[in-house]
């Protein structure tokens, strides 16, 4: 037991937390050394040293004394509290909740150990705890209106919206004052209720709750929208029709009020004049709109969609308006619309002559319109599904000899060369673009995308370092991790891949890993926030929208890479000495040797810099993933990236994928199992199928230890009806499928399974299968490049692949010659 504290030591202890509660970290560390000299064993005073030190980044030495605080004092809460706080930055949830949980019973009527608890409970989204936790808290302050709302937002996340709307209503029943109509917050908790009362789809109560709270509400457009909503769901069709006009007076481009229109004029695409005709009828009261003459493109066909989409090219055109095209290219989906939309450009510039005329306006304006149409078609044929890139860049050419230093064309130009494969002349033709307008963010950040996806890590940190403080901690780098730039860091990852530098490649994915945990510990300070300041609606989106972060698409995109990394670090262990392969052989050495010279020079160059700048700031002990390399088990580690996506995203295709390969390594052949079957039911036709299928059964079939009874009866029922015919050799069942598909996604799917049953054979007939795959006009590009690196990967001779490659595609970069 720590000893009792006199007067004066009671003095020196508050002080200590007043300076931890102040941020001032080291006063309060000066003061607890002065307090424990006198009493070393006190355990609240360890404790509370303990919390400063975890505060300064002295995480391991805080925990120890921690520890020790705990052991000293048993019965203190506020030694379990400080327990709890560590192991809950630790994110060790389990145990901080423990933590908590004992804190409370040694001092049930604490308001700070029920609040952390609390907000640990609705950040790990324990709600039968987290609505304990709020009943207690206004049992203990009935008056505090937060606790009346906080009791109602955990019984909504929990899905008892009768109870919510109940504690909502017992609140407002108890007001002996009602707010004023300048309480903005009491506005926003009648429109949380009305939000409840709306998830209960009892939408004559919503209504009718509505119209009461609407005079107290200040935001007069949301009512409106609400109301329409409600109206519409009510089958009250001519009421929400005057309310969705009176809406599109107020804003032409939001397409939702378009749509509520339509549905309370009970239109449908099947009554194409009717609908044409409600759009003509607000395209000419609005003649500056767009979305009343873009919409009807949607739904229109034949010769309608033809006049349509003329009336709508020629007006957007002749304003010369650069986003026509990405506008349109969504009715490219429809060949016929494509084809239709092609003619009439095509149209409009086979009739340009010219300029003969005397006036000068109409001069300037007909060469305004040819160029605009000139733009167009640049884009057209360079889109996926109309493209033809020489055509495209006879386009785009003609437009930069008459404009050379315009930021648009250029970009353009770089797009085309970069759907060439070039990715060398794709940056390059981009950053000239950025350099025509050095102020502009955006072009700066596309030329820094061009440059990583050049392999140009350098020439990219000092393009987007450009708009960088210069004395930035860590320089462009460092800021780049600092303010969250997700999208570079991924694409810098994915080039660091590319060159099989594994090791930077997965230094990347890992911080975007931590960025996306450090997303969602920001709950952690929007809990108490957003209900003191009864924010309640946007707090109620935020956590649906942190329950789906997971996949968001960067997350989903670097984590399948970082799971490509691993793989490829399990093949072949030797990358982790960061000797990348080149057809199966060493790269130059030399030339190795002098890159990582210069990339040391750089990293002491940043660290001297940082260091000088910020002294505080926690050194990267790793800057260059070394750590990561020397994993043992890289595959297990790959699962700290697999298991959220697997969760987030079962729907996508890659992620199915990716969770197949390292399943099957992992000989967890259950969970492959998992992956290949969710693949079957997203892409029955995809040739991935095949070699998992055949590669799945090969691993069972050389089994060392038999599967047991439960794990057999599952692949009898869900595997075996996959299969070929029982008796049948793999060997020749896979060739059997080479010779009835030549496709180059099905040749590699085969090629890939006879790397694993017949190696030998392999490595001399696969490059001439994929010669032949590679010479047919189905092959894309990117499939080729995918090809290409798994030939790598396999160590096999490129040489006549690449040959092919280079003739089919001249001036990608990939198929150059070394």
């Amino acid at each position: 037991m720590s000893q009792t504290l006199g007067q004066k030591e009671q003095s020196l202890f508050q002080q200590i937390a007043k300076h931890y509660e102040n941020k001032q970290h080291k006063r309060g560390l000066k003061v607890a050394d002065q307090l424990l000299k006198k009493v070393p064993d006190h355990g609240n005073t360890l404790a509370m040293k303990a919390l400063i030190l975890n505060a300064m980044g002295q995480k391991e030495e805080a925990f120890a004394l921690g520890k020790t605080a705990l052991r000293n004092d048993m019965k203190s809460h506020i030694c379990w509290h400080v327990y709890g706080l560590l192991y809950k930055d630790e994110r060790n949830f389990e145990e901080s909740l423990k933590a908590y949980r004992f804190a409370l019973k040694i001092k049930p009527d604490s308001s700070d150990i029920q609040r952390d608890l609390a907000h640990l409970q609705i950040q790990i989204r324990d709600f039968s705890g987290y609505i304990q936790s709020r009943r207690a808290m206004l049992k203990a302050q009935p008056t505090l209106r937060t606790n009346w709302t906080a009791l109602a937002v955990a019984q909504h996340l929990a899905g008892d919206l009768e109870d919510a709307e109940k504690t909502l209503s017992m609140y407002e029943d108890i007001l002996k004052v009602p707010p004023p109509k300048t309480d903005i917050e009491h506005q926003q908790a009648l429109l949380y209720k009305n939000m409840i009362i709306a998830e209960t789809e009892n939408y004559e109560r919503a209504l009718e709750h509505l119209d009461i709270i609407s005079k107290l509400v200040y935001d007069k457009q949301l009512v409106m929208e609400l109301r329409a909503d409600y109206l519409l769901k009510l089958n009250r069709f001519s009421e929400a029709e005057k309310i969705y006009r009176i809406l599109i007076n107020r804003n032409q481009e939001n397409r939702s009020y378009f749509a509520g229109l339509v549905a309370a004029l009970q239109l449908s695409e099947s009554q194409p004049d009717k609908l044409t005709e409600m759009y003509a009828e607000i395209a000419s009261k609005f003649p500056r709109a767009d979305a009343p003459r873009r919409i009807p493109l949607d739904f229109l066909k034949g010769e309608e969609f033809r006049k349509a989409a003329d009336d709508y090219l020629r007006r957007m055109l002749t304003k010369g308006v650069p986003s026509t095209f990405s506008n349109i290219k969504t009715l490219y989906q429809d060949n016929e619309k494509q084809a239709a939309v092609e003619k009439l450009v095509l149209g409009y510039a086979e009739g340009h002559t010219p300029n003969n005329t005397t006036d000068e306006k109409a001069a300037k304006e007909k060469e305004s319109f040819h160029g605009s149409v000139l733009y167009f078609l640049a884009q057209h044929y360079n889109y996926y599904t109309s493209r033809d890139i020489p055509t495209a860049l006879r386009y785009i050419d003609q437009l930069i000899e008459k404009e050379p230093k315009s930021v648009d064309y250029s970009m353009i130009k770089a797009r085309i060369l970069k759907n060439l494969g070039d990715t060398k002349g794709a940056a390059q033709m981009m950053d000239q673009a950025r350099s025509f307008d050095e102020r502009d963010r955006y072009i700066n950040t596309k030329s820094a995308k061009y440059q990583l996806r050049n392999n140009d890590h350098t020439k990219a940190l000092d393009t987007i370092g450009k708009f960088i403080k210069a004395d930035a901690t860590g320089g462009p780098l460092g800021e780049t991790i600092e303010m969250q730039y997700v999208w570079f860091l991924t694409e810098d990852g994915e080039a660091y891949l590319r060159e099989k530098k594994l090791g930077l490649a997965l230094k990347r994915f890992n911080t975007i890993y931590n960025i996306f945990d450090l997303w969602q510990e920001d709950q952690f300070d929007f809990h108490s926030y957003a209900l003191r300041k009864r924010q309640i609606r946007a707090y109620i989106y935020m956590i649906k929208w942190e329950d789906q972060l997971r996949s968001h698409p960067l997350f989903t995109r670097a984590s399948i890479a970082a799971c490509k990394a691993y793989i490829l670090l399990h093949d072949q262990p030797q990358l982790a000495k960061d000797e990348p392969l080149v057809n199966g052989t060493s790269a130059d050495s030399k030339a190795k040797k002098k890159a990582a010279q210069k990339a040391k020079k750089e990293q002491e160059k940043t660290e001297s810099e940082a260091d000088k700048k910020a002294k505080a700031t926690k050194k990267d002990l790793d800057p260059e993933g070394k750590q990561l390399l020397e994993t043992q088990e890289p595959l297990k580690d790959a699962m700290k990236f697999l298991t959220p996506i697997l969760e987030s995203s079962p729907k996508s295709l890659p992620v199915q994928e990716v969770g197949f390969e390292i399943f099957l390594r992992r000989k967890k052949y259950l969970l492959a199992l998992r992956c290949l079957l969710a693949t079957k039911s997203l892409a029955p036709a995809s040739p991935h199928l095949h070699s998992q299928i055949l590669r799945l059964q090969h691993a069972l079939e050389t089994l060392e230890t038999p599967l047991d009874a439960k794990a057999l009866k599952t692949f009898d029922t869900e595997f075996k009806p996959l299969l070929p015919a029982p008796a049948a050799d793999l060997n020749t069942v896979n060739e059997d499928f080479l010779h009835k598909h030549n496709d180059i996604q099905s040749v590699l799917a085969a090629v890939h399974v006879r790397q694993v049953l017949d190696p030998d054979t392999n490595r001399t007939q696969a490059p001439q299968d994929l010669v032949k795959a590679i010479k047919q006009d189905s092959t894309s590009l990117q499939a080729a490049q995918i090809t290409l690196d798994l030939l790598n990967r396999w160590h096999l001779d490129t040489s006549s692949y690449v040959t092919a490659a280079h003739e089919r595609w001249p001036q990608a970069t990939a198929f150059a010659a070394s």
